[in-house]
């Protein structure tokens, strides 16, 4: 049986630059041309190829969401009309059918809560593509097939053929048919010189010879004509004289080579004057400058100066305020810069997912039974029929700059703006973002604007009285649902009630436990000796540590106090302060109190300042050192 060669499969790259340099020389009409240089590939797959694929009007970037609602309205309103949708979005109609099906794939796989990851349409091992003209292209082997070397051999050789080699075998057909007719003419010579005639027989030709005659002739009456007025144009050219080159014109191949004379005649010529290159180019800069063209200002040089005034005076008021204290600070906000949104963004998010409401649709109407069996029609989600192309539901941020900065009143506004401030109560009109911040919301506008007559005022006190009730309305219902949990044995020891009942402040605790640190440091310097209490020296073991210091040299002060500190440190480390108990210092008061008023009595003294006699001990101890 022999062997049946199917045409088709997957393009290679050596078959997509092939038909790429076959659409370059024959152009997109000659598709049987062009599938004869590809032996494995048709005339209507070469053409798939390129209006799929090959052509550079493609658009191969991925989808936007755009595209996406696009492709799904028009798949709405033109079902299966995928050559009419391609154009109208910018897609070829393989790319459009592809999409299409890959959304109503992701929509039923949200539905059915399977992994989105997974492609269904993608082939499995073994597989044989449908629609090969959409895909890349698959690389060369290393290695190709003998019939693939002598088809890419066989199409160079054709398609390299631009160098006139038709012409040149069409005057070689023309010199053998000359040939053929001089043969004939002298073998009719020959015949006629031996006494056969040889009639001469005419080829009847369909149509007009126009070699031999002139077709549509009209041939002037025989006479003589008056020749005086007619007008001979000089400049006329003279067909006897002229030659086929000069109906030709000059050829490309000339023009260049005199251009080429020119080139090399200038470099020449420069070369030997030896101008500068920029001196040749010119002053004239390459491409003009255009003219910068800006929009006009939104907010005027008025609006600028009061915004300056307004925060030049919320800065005076914060300065003389920043006297009075924490509470000042808590209850005055700092706008030197803009705070962060606490509620929420001006424009709004998407709630819900259009590609995917639109793919769920055209589920829906898929699946649609026969009308016969009655009932509702199908549920959609907001159908949109309008017109050829989807709303756009996007919303713009409105532009703040536009508003006035100044404060208005809510009465003034009587729709919802777009600048209104969201999260507020229910029933509450737009209100315009106001020039004057008021963080804590202290001084709304309504109470500024106070109206001038008592029937304004009336009226505003009831807007007033309205938009609490309607704010205290939007609050959600209570929820009084209590569980009480009774304890199995109740402890009729007392609970420990903590000192403070709410939170301790941290200057509060910070400025506690420094009190209590000097508390006990007090403490622990009354248990000490009297002498450590009126800073008394000790007397010590280690004699000769600070002595000698008269004779230490200048440049050795600052060592020798670096380490005499060190000595005192070791020192109180080695032997600490004595503590007493309250008991025993108070019995050596009494005995030195004692011994006081013997030795006031004794050597006369007198009464004597406790700075005298703390001086004279001091004096004492020294000497005793």
């Amino acid at each position: 049986m022999p062997r049946i060669m199917i045409k088709g499969g997957v393009w290679r790259n050596t078959e997509d630059e092939i038909l790429k340099a076959a659409v370059m020389k024959y152009g997109k009409n000659q598709w049987s041309r062009i599938a004869s240089l590809l032996h494995r590939k048709s005339a209507k797959q070469c053409k798939a190829r390129w209006y799929e694929w090959l052509d550079p009007s493609i658009k191969k970037t991925e989808w936007s969401r755009e595209e996406d609602e696009k492709l799904l309205h028009l798949a709405k309103l033109m079902p299966t009309q995928w050559r009419t949708i391609a154009p109208i979005i910018g897609r070829t109609a393989a790319q459009c059918l592809e999409r299409y099906e890959y959304l109503l794939d992701q929509a039923q796989k949200k539905e059915e809560g399977d992994d989105m990851g997974d492609d269904p349409r993608k082939l499995k091992p073994g597989e044989i593509d449908p629609n090969p003209e959409t895909k890349p292209a698959r690389p060369d082997p290393k290695d190709m097939d003998e019939d693939e070397l002598e088809m890419l051999s066989e199409a160079r050789a054709r398609l390299a053929n631009t160098q006139g080699k038709k012409a040149k075998r069409k005057a070689r057909e023309k010199q053998l048919e000359e040939a053929r007719r001089l043969a004939a003419l002298q073998k009719r010579r020959e015949l006629s010189a031996a006494g056969i005639s040889v009639p001469m027989r005419k080829k009847k030709k369909r149509g007009v010879d126009y070699n031999s005659e002139i077709p549509f002739e009209k041939k002037p009456a025989s006479g003589f004509y008056d020749t005086s007025e007619e007008v001979v144009d000089p400049m006329a050219p003279d067909f006897s004289r002229l030659r086929q080159q000069h109906l030709d014109g000059e050829l490309h191949s000339e023009k260049e080579e005199r251009d080429r004379r020119k080139d090399k005649q200038k470099l020449k010529q420069r070369k030997e004057n030896d101008v500068p290159q920029a001196m040749l180019q010119g002053d004239q800069p390459a491409r003009k400058r255009s003219k910068l063209v800006l929009p006009e200002p939104q907010v005027t040089d008025q609006e600028l100066q009061q915004v300056v005034k307004l925060g030049r005076a919320s800065e005076v008021a914060r300065e003389s305020a920043g006297d009075a204290g924490a509470a000042t600070d808590a209850l005055l906000a700092h706008y030197a810069l803009t705070p962060a949104p606490a509620t929420a963004l001006r424009t709004p998010a998407a709630h819900h997912d259009r590609v995917l409401m639109e793919a769920q649709n055209v589920m829906a109407l898929t699946h649609v039974d026969t009308p016969l069996k009655g009932g509702l029609n199908t549920p959609l989600h907001e159908p949109d029929f309008s017109g050829a192309l989807p709303n756009s539901q996007a919303v713009a941020t409105p532009n703040t700059v536009l508003a006035t900065p100044f404060r208005s009143s809510r009465s003034e506004v009587s729709t919802p703006s777009s600048f209104a401030t969201p999260g507020q109560g229910q029933g509450q009109t737009g209100l315009l973002t106001p020039g004057l911040r008021d963080k804590l919301s202290i001084n709304p506008e309504d109470r500024l604007s106070a109206g001038d007559t008592p029937a304004e005022h009336r009226q505003q006190q009831k807007q007033l009285k309205s938009s609490v009730r309607s704010a205290l309305l939007s609050l959600p219902a209570p929820k009084n649902d209590y569980e009480i949990v009774v304890p199995e044995q109740e402890s009729d020891e007392p609970m420990e009630t903590s000192r403070h009942s709410d939170i301790e402040d941290q200057a509060e605790a910070d400025e506690r436990i420094l009190r209590e640190q000097q508390e006990r440091r007090g403490a622990a310097w009354l248990r000490a000796a009297a002498g450590g209490e009126r800073s008394h020296p000790r007397r010590r073991h280690a004699v000769g540590a600070a002595a000698g210091r008269g004779a230490a040299q200048e440049r050795d002060d600052k060592k020798r106090a670096v380490q005499l500190q060190a000595a005192h440190l070791a020192y109180l480390e080695q032997h600490p302060y004595e503590e007493f108990t309250a008991e025993e210092l108070a019995t050596a008061r009494r005995q030195l109190e004692k011994e006081m008023e013997v030795v006031k009595t004794g050597m006369n003294h007198g009464e004597l300042s406790i700075e005298c006699c703390s001086c004279q001990v001091r004096t004492d101890t020294l000497v005793l050192i």
